[in-house]
């Protein structure tokens, strides 16, 4: 039986856990995946030692603390920096492990469609390890990218930074934060939303609600609007073709 699993903390409410098990039966695969809890990346070492995985997907907050951990990254993960698929190899020289980024494959897949002339400029909301797979999606359609952090730099824009009047220069925002995921629903980033308008595009992360209040208020806007579960969709199976490669 091959055995798969997630790494993050918490893990709770997993959409991988779900979805490869629904997989592995309606296919008939002889697989099983698990959730693996872990609140420090240095417990990682502990649980390869004990388990025998063929891969495992990795989410937050370890997509760019297990990196250290791993043989080799693919070009893809290594130009983003962070990993959410490790593949597993064993050969007479022992263990190996792959990291992968197949984040950035679920989300371009997914926001090609909904793509415009004037789609240029992004705003990006965070900074973890999915922001950078938007990142490198993004660049790689053309549209300039600005991340937004709580506190901000030389490089990244504060939420207090954010004008009106900028907003109408980014077209597309991207929520790649925790804010608004269940349970905590009432959470929103906090930008300028009477700003946007039927030329803005809103694509969240979160898909849990279904309709978070920043994809909501994007829409009583006349915003268009598209949530992160057709993204989870892509990276998954796109995931399962890494493995079985």
């Amino acid at each position: 039986m091959m055995k798969f699993g997630l790494i993050g903390y918490p893990v709770v409410h997993s959409f991988s856990k779900k979805y490869f098990t629904e997989k592995f039966e309606k296919e008939g695969i002889d697989a099983v995946y698990d959730l693996y809890p872990l609140e420090r990346i240095e417990l990682f070492k502990e649980l390869i030692a004990s388990q025998t995985l063929t891969g495992l997907n990795v989410t937050i907050p370890h997509k760019q603390t297990v990196i250290p951990f791993l043989d080799e990254l693919d070009a893809t993960a290594a130009e983003i920096g962070a990993v959410n698929v490790i593949k597993f190899g064993r050969d007479q020289g022992g263990l190996k492990l792959k990291g992968y980024n197949t984040d950035a494959i679920g989300f371009e897949n997914s926001i090609k469609p909904l793509l415009k002339p004037h789609y240029r400029k992004a705003l990006i909301l965070g900074t973890g390890g999915a922001s950078k797979a938007i990142d490198y999606a993004l660049r790689k359609n053309g549209i300039d990218t600005t991340f937004v952090s709580r506190s901000g730099s030389a490089n990244q824009l504060a939420y207090g930074d954010l004008t009106h009047e900028m907003m109408k220069d980014f077209p597309v925002i991207v929520n790649c934060t925790p804010l608004g995921m269940d349970p905590a629903i009432e959470g929103y980033p906090a930008i300028p939303y009477a700003a946007i308008g039927s030329g803005h595009l809103l694509y969240d992360v979160v898909y849990k609600p279904e309709e978070t209040v920043f994809l909501r208020k994007g829409k009583e806007q006349g915003a268009t609007t598209i949530n992160g579960l057709e993204m989870l969709w892509g990276q998954a199976e796109a995931a399962w073709k890494i493995w079985n490669q």
